[in-house]
């Protein structure tokens, strides 16, 4: 079979339906509870078959991020090609359309979206569960991102079990005010202690990074605020360590509305219409 000239792959946004924190653990990261769901659209990787593993990063947050070795795009292709004995690598262009820092995942969607793009176009024909291990050492949220798929994630969010927290086509709408929100700096604020568990029910859930995210963003509240009051809206939550929130709703008329009242009272904000996957 001859090797495919090119292709490319969806980094699906993610959102944290809701987030407990249970404590610290010894190795730095936290113990948490959340379930994972995943929008239909994020940002865009393509590949072409090259000697050499290469990265060009364009679209409108391209200089948000960096294009060298810390890139967890290229973390993620020099691992599987590790893994696999590949000798061979790959043109990679990322077109960054989610923004950066923003607790939707978008490094840790990149680096997955690379993964399984290179998996094709190297026709390794892993798994998800193999290619979940390999994403395991690039970050906490990677291994979830990699089947872009609901979840319940226990332990530093890389424990995984399938739930359908949120039926597949389900509106929603993604709204960032514009400001970035580092992860480390959200959990240096956090108080410590036990959240308590997850409910069986994750709409009676919270997100307990919100109230240092927005110590650090107090533009999260407003966000969150025009959100809960828009009619249709089903619930309104911040995804992640913020500064993106999102809103589900009861069809897409409502979010369609919802989405032109806030672009016409805050156009510098970011948002997204998309659906749960």
């Amino acid at each position: 079979m001859d090797r495919p000239s090119g292709a490319e792959e969806v980094a699906y946004a993610k959102i944290n339906l809701a987030l407990h924190v249970r404590g610290r653990r010894p190795d730095g990261y936290h113990r948490i509870e959340t379930i994972f769901a995943f929008a239909e659209e994020g940002d865009l990787l393509r590949a072409e078959s090259a000697d050499t593993i290469s990265l060009k990063v364009e679209g409108p947050f391209a200089t948000d991020i960096p294009d060298g070795e810390e890139n967890l795009v290229l973390r993620a292709a020099r691992a599987l090609a590790k893994c696999g004995e590949v000798t061979t690598g790959a043109a990679l262009t990322l077109s960054k359309r989610l923004p950066v820092a923003s607790g939707i995942g978008g490094g840790s969607a990149d680096a997955a979206a690379a993964l399984r793009l290179l998996n094709r176009l190297w026709y390794l024909d892993y798994n998800v569960e193999l290619l979940a291990g390999i994403a395991a050492d690039l970050g906490a949220d990677v291994p979830a991102c990699v089947a872009s798929r609901s979840a319940l994630g226990r332990g530093k969010g890389d424990e995984l079990d399938p739930v359908e927290a949120v039926p597949a086509g389900t509106p929603l709408l993604l709204v960032n005010p514009g400001v970035k929100v580092a992860t480390a700096e959200v959990f240096k604020r956090w108080k410590g202690g036990d959240g308590g568990p997850l409910p069986r029910n994750w709409r009676e859930g919270r997100n307990d990074l919100q109230a240092p995210a927005e110590a650090i963003a107090p533009e999260i509240g407003a966000v969150l605020e025009m959100l809960a009051r828009q009619p249709g809206a089903t619930v309104a939550r911040m995804s992640g360590s913020g500064a993106s929130c999102f809103a589900l709703f009861g069809s897409e008329s409502e979010r369609g509305v919802a989405a032109a009242r806030i672009r016409a009272e805050h156009p510098a904000w970011w948002q997204l219409s998309s659906r749960i996957r």
